[in-house]
């Protein structure tokens, strides 16, 4: 099984137009990244702003040194681990790492993140919507009504013609279906339902 830490002959290809000057490759490494990798600077600082501007600086900087930059790692893991970094780095900034020393140094999960195992929002998407596919269509159309529309339990019934409690039933199977099937991945699953990053 290729390691996903190493990198591909595509993404050196992309590396060696990069490092060349080509904005073109810069701009699809951009485009490729920058919302996820927001989402993961998010799980560290919390705010969107902030995450932001960490994900900015993180591609000026590739820009800035794309001519003496060396990456032996997959590119992916490459910008997860910059960002990482940085969030730590600005934790430190702004003397947050003070008052939660031993929370972020002694004690900090969310700073015990493996960058080369870390899922992205959009291969959680994708894993997501094949399990999805596996269900029930009633279930899953309920799930989806739910999750990605934002609709009530009441508002489902309604619309399907059913009880509420036949509404419950069917989320309560597809979570528990869900969980089962990305079980190695359920609280990153979570933590982006509840940040309402998919679905």
């Amino acid at each position: 099984m290729k390691d996903s830490s190493s990198i591909s002959h595509i993404e050196k290809v992309i590396l060696a137009k990069l490092q060349g000057g080509d904005y073109s490759a810069f701009s699809s490494i951009f485009s490729a990244y920058y919302h996820d990798l927001v989402i993961f600077a998010t799980r560290y600082t919390k705010e969107l702003n902030h995450s932001e501007e960490i994900v900015q600086d993180t591609f000026v900087l590739l820009w800035e040194q794309r001519s003496s930059i060396k990456i032996n790692t997959s590119l992916k893991s490459y910008l997860l681990k910059t960002v990482q970094n940085k969030c730590i780095d600005w934790f430190r900034h702004k003397k947050i790492i003070q008052t939660h020393k031993k929370y972020v140094l002694e004690k900090p999960p969310q700073f015990a993140l493996n960058t080369d195992s870390y899922l992205l929002y959009s291969e959680l998407n994708e894993r997501i919507e094949n399990a999805l596919k596996l269900l029930p269509e009633s279930i899953s159309e309920t799930f989806r009504m739910n999750r990605q529309k934002g609709l009530k339990y009441s508002e489902i019934a309604e619309i399907q013609g059913v009880s509420l409690r036949i509404i419950e039933v069917r989320i309560g199977k597809a979570l528990h279906i869900l969980r089962h099937y990305l079980r190695d991945y359920f609280v990153s699953i979570c933590f982006l339902l509840a940040s309402g990053f998919i679905l």
